[in-house]
């Protein structure tokens, strides 16, 4: 393509209406004005030219089934006109007693916008910049069969993370369900020999469910071990390798200890647990209730990550 057509909408020979032939390279990604006397053009360049061949071309561009529902504007007169992306035409006159209405909100792009963030976007968590994602059991035993051969790992469910306590009736109640083994502020105890944990000290403690070697993993029994996992914690399974310490400077809790990998059914952020709940076009309206001003940060980070596929599709051209 050439590169004058990526930066203007080159108009060569327009005719139209009181137009006298006029030819000119308007630029992209800028507020043009046109100006001048009454009668000069300014509308017959504008909306019967340039605005009426880009809705040609885009209808031109759909189905023959889709065209008979739109109403086709006749080919205006001009020679040429190269750059053109969509167009969108709004009347000279007030649409909407609405200060917040928009050019998205009056031609409703901004509707078809919200479904396309909601159902191709990826949301990313403020707090850290991971993604924001929902797995299934079948996705979870399916990474976890993908793992290198021979390698030890523990499958854990964490019920405290960095909480004051004592809690001795969870301890009590793991016991109770039939759990040999837990994690406590980064040592391995039975069940048995958890020490007297101070009331007014953060703790970390994980349920050991089950104890694996890759590559000899039996499916039936990494699906149970997860569903059990699941349901002792907030949704959550972590995937601890036995044999791959970390270093203390990387460790976000005194559990973090070796190498992790963490597992969640809901749409959270897996390391700070920045949670939302199911991505709808809802949650892109203009006014965020009060009881999801959470959302806002992590939207802006959202429609960041989507700036180079809504570039792509808006620059395209006939």
């Amino acid at each position: 393509m050439n590169e004058s057509v990526k930066k203007f909408i080159k108009l060569v020979g327009a005719s139209e209406h009181n137009l006298k032939n006029i030819s000119v390279d308007i630029p992209k990604e800028k507020l043009v004005v046109f100006t001048g006397l009454s009668g000069s053009g300014k509308s017959s360049l504008a909306f019967d030219t340039i605005y009426a061949e880009g809705q040609r071309r885009y209808v031109e561009s759909l189905s023959s089934y889709a065209r008979q529902f739109l109403e086709m504007m006749d080919k205006p007169n001009v020679e040429s006109i190269e750059g053109l992306s969509p167009s969108i035409s709004i009347e000279q006159k007030t649409t909407s007693r609405n200060p917040r209405s928009t050019v998205g909100t009056v031609t409703e792009i901004y509707d078809y916008l919200r479904v396309f963030f909601a159902r191709v976007g990826v949301p990313y968590s403020p707090a850290t910049g991971l993604p924001i994602e929902a797995q299934t059991v079948s996705d979870m035993v399916d990474r976890i069969i993908d793992l290198d051969k021979d390698q030890r790992i523990a499958i854990l469910s964490p019920i405290a993370k960095e909480k004051k306590g004592e809690f001795q009736s969870e301890i009590l109640k793991i016991k109770k369900d039939g759990f040999q083994r837990v994690k406590v502020d980064g040592k391995f105890y039975t069940i048995d020999q958890v020490p007297k944990l101070q009331k007014n000290f953060k703790h970390d403690i994980d349920i050991v469910i089950d104890r694996l070697v890759t590559g000899t993993i039996d499916t039936v029994r990494l699906a149970d071990s997860i569903e059990t996992g699941l349901k002792h914690s907030n949704a959550q399974i972590i995937i601890e390798f036995v044999d791959q310490p970390t270093s203390s400077g990387k460790n976000n809790s005194r559990n973090d200890t070796h190498k992790r990998i963490i597992f969640s059914t809901k749409y959270a952020c897996p390391v700070s647990g920045f949670s939302l709940g199911e991505i709808e076009p809802r949650l892109f309206r203009l006014i965020v209730q009060l009881e999801h001003a959470k959302v806002v940060t992590v939207l802006v980070m959202y429609i960041q990550q989507m700036q180079k596929k809504l570039s792509q599709i808006l620059n395209y051209q006939y």
